[in-house]
């Protein structure tokens, strides 16, 4: 069953955030947009700093390609200034989250149902897109690489105390139990840095155990109703997954509370821990001090049902084209292009994310192999800590309950904050 659609008060209340994204190098060529010499010019623009080089060289071999559109490359405008003066890039390659809801629910994105790239993307991935935004009767983005995050683990630990791989809570803190009589920490955790609490212990607890699309649509029923009388509540709906969190808790390294993002990736490569609650992208970094480290993956077992193993993810890049844009037609030839198998599958490969397509191959990463059955069978969600619009501290509430303070106090400020801010909007 597909999610349902997104939270109105999450929607409205990240419109703030969609200022300057970019960074680096704004210009893979010297013409402005128009027409240049017969050939079309056109802006594209990428949000990801760390894959400009990529893009930059996809850009040059299209340029190989054909003589009718040439291609922009920008990464510093500041997007929401552009739309207001009329003069969005004519392409953008950008990340799906709550900074292109502006856009999307104005209207201001054309709608790109119509193209071939279009009919090929997994229907799964709809819900996703539909969850952070959407305009009626319009696709107004493709996605184009999804990241997909889970329980990192030391293949190497688990084989040498004969811990399988658990997919019950059971069967989890069984292992931690192995581990810590063991002398290891079964999983090293950094509460200092907020943002880890939220996208790991918070997320993973909330999307293993309750349909997180569906809450955060009641919740939005509710709107300021939310609190101890309403149907939904985080402190109602939320009391089980916190639960477990707590315990959690118990399994982790002493000194969590003052260890941070960086010292985690060097714990886990070092051995320090048998499980690490972090993304792919933590792969890059522990592989600078463990390059040979052998890693898995599997989805965090809250519950004791394995019908409710997911995995986190969030469409981290889609392609989109302003309705401002006067160069369509080129920015259309140029977005299929960067939809052909050899350009986003080797992107995807590149850049640890999973393909966006029916016809998609698997994940190309082995450390990341666990979670791409529920991948393919859309066993995933967002992270709830993504749902919550930014003016709630939530990352901070996470952070308070992982060091002990009351889960029932802070998912009551949780109650109040939505409620308050419901009212506003």
């Amino acid at each position: 069953m597909h999610p349902k659609p997104p939270s109105q008060l999450t929607r409205r209340t990240f419109l703030a955030g969609a200022g300057a994204l970019g960074a680096g190098i704004a210009l893979a060529g010297c013409a402005s947009p128009g027409s240049t010499g017969g050939a079309t010019t056109i802006t594209f623009y990428v949000s990801k700093p760390e894959v400009i080089a990529y893009f930059d060289t996809v850009i040059a071999d299209f340029h190989k390609t054909q003589s009718k559109v040439r291609v922009i490359r920008d990464s510093t405008s500041n997007m929401s200034a552009d739309f207001v003066r009329n003069s969005p890039p004519d392409l953008a390659c950008w990340n799906y989250n709550f900074s292109v809801v502006e856009f999307v629910e104005r209207g201001a994105l054309s709608d790109l149902s119509d193209m071939p790239e279009a009919k090929r993307i997994n229907p799964d991935i709809a819900p996703l897109m539909a969850q952070t935004a959407s305009y009626p009767g319009r696709t107004s983005a493709i996605p184009y690489s999804v990241t997909a995050a889970s329980v990192l683990y030391n293949k190497d630990i688990f084989a040498k105390y004969g811990v399988e791989v658990p997919t019950t809570w059971d069967e989890l803190t069984a292992a931690c139990e192995v581990f810590m009589k063991a002398g290891i920490a079964p999983f090293y955790n950094t509460y200092k840095d907020t943002w880890t609490v939220a996208q790991g212990m918070f997320d993973y607890t909330i999307g293993g155990m309750i349909d997180t699309p569906a809450f955060f649509t009641q919740l939005d029923k509710e709107g300021t109703n939310v609190g101890k009388g309403s149907a939904v509540s985080f402190e109602k709906t939320l009391r089980d997954p916190m639960d477990r969190l707590g315990q959690l808790t118990k399994y982790s390294n002493g000194n969590a509370a003052s260890r941070a993002y960086g010292d985690g990736n060097l714990a886990f490569a070092q051995g320090k821990a048998a499980m690490y609650l972090q993304g792919p992208w933590a792969l890059i970094e522990v592989a600078k001090t463990a390059p040979d480290l052998s890693i898995g993956t599997f989805p965090l077992p809250v519950t004791n049902d394995p019908k409710d193993l997911k995995v986190r993810v969030n469409v981290d890049l889609a392609l989109w084209i302003p309705e401002a844009s006067p160069r369509k037609d080129a920015a259309r030839t140029f977005l299929s292009y960067l939809m052909t198998p050899a350009v986003q599958n080797k992107y995807n490969a590149d850049n640890n994310g999973f393909g966006t397509t029916t016809d998609a191959p698997p994940i190309a990463n082995p450390a990341l192999e666990g979670m791409q059955k529920y991948y393919d069978s859309a066993a995933f969600y967002l992270g709830a800590s993504q749902l919550i619009p930014s003016e709630i501290p939530v990352a901070n509430y996470a952070q308070s309950i992982a060091l002990g303070d009351s889960p029932q106090r802070l998912l009551s400020r949780l109650d109040n904050d939505w409620s308050r801010l419901a009212l506003r909007s």
